[in-house]
């Protein structure tokens, strides 16, 4: 058995996957601010579950700074958690080895592994903004820590971090509504074209073959999939072509997933 954790901003989902990374027992609860709370809450819904005995656990969390040799979390997006040993302390409680990485770097994992390999860009558009870049299944580990929250673009006459008027929260601070219940074409096309300004500017830098939105705000991109695909490609040109956009597979359990595949590949493939 493995465990998975998905840490959010505003939520935590805890699940154990079977060898074959099929789900079997999952708890979902609010994040604490207070990294002790917190710890407490992992504990208290670990020894909830049936199974206690796993071969691996994986850990996304939304981190922006990230010592990866000492598993220390520097700082994060929308959490106030500074300089915590998240890995060490996480080690202790589940008595298992594990693997900590970048929340939208484990999403992103989890969806290029249902896709043939290549390079996929992945976003993940929820509480705040994400993303990562997955190349031939294998995450590239300096691309995508600081999110969206540090990539300034002009909005409305001056520039804003992208994260401040695109993210599922800033959603909700502009049209009063939470994605799920934005049904009006309009609101939609100026949702799509504030997530494109920023789509465009990873694009350049990051070159994939493919981008993949997920999250929150991934959940509902039948609603505005073809808008977004329509504004990139209207802005398309012979040295900057624009690929693909889908959304994800799985947009709200990817995180869970991708701690899985994660575990699995630091753990047992690479022995």
């Amino acid at each position: 058995m493995y465990l998975g954790i998905d840490v959010g901003g505003t939520k935590t989902l805890a699940a154990i996957l079977d060898d074959n990374g099929v789900i079997t027992q999952k708890k979902k609860f609010p994040t604490p601010k207070n990294y002790s709370e917190f710890l407490e809450q992992i504990k208290d819904n670990i020894n909830s579950f049936s199974e206690k005995d796993f071969r691996a656990v994986g850990i996304g969390i939304p981190v922006t700074s990230f010592d990866r040799d000492t598993g220390i979390a520097r700082t994060f997006s929308n959490l106030p958690w500074r300089n915590e040993p998240i890995q060490a302390d996480l080690e202790n409680i589940t008595k298992s080895p594990v693997a900590i990485e970048n929340d939208a770097k484990l999403a992103g994992l989890s969806e290029s592994m249902l896709r043939e390999p290549l390079r996929l860009l992945y976003v993940t558009v929820s509480t705040g903004i994400g993303y990562s870049l997955i190349v031939d299944r294998k995450i590239d580990h300096e691309v995508g820590d600081s999110g969206g929250r540090l990539l300034l673009l002009e909005h409305n006459g001056r520039l804003m971090p992208w994260e401040s008027f695109a993210s599922g929260k800033a959603i909700v601070e502009t049209y009063g509504k939470m994605a799920k219940d934005i049904d009006d074409d309009k609101t939609w096309e100026l949702i799509a074209r504030d997530i494109g300004q920023g789509l465009i500017e990873l694009v350049a830098v990051t070159e994939p073959e493919v981008i993949v939105i997920g999250g929150s705000v991934g959940t509902y991109f039948d609603k505005y999939g073809d808008r977004l695909n329509d504004y990139l490609k209207n802005l398309e040109t012979p040295l900057l072509p624009m690929p693909r956009v889908e959304g994800a597979n799985r947009p709200e359990e990817a995180v869970i997933y991708g701690c899985y595949d994660y575990a699995k590949e630091v753990f047992v493939n690479s022995r």
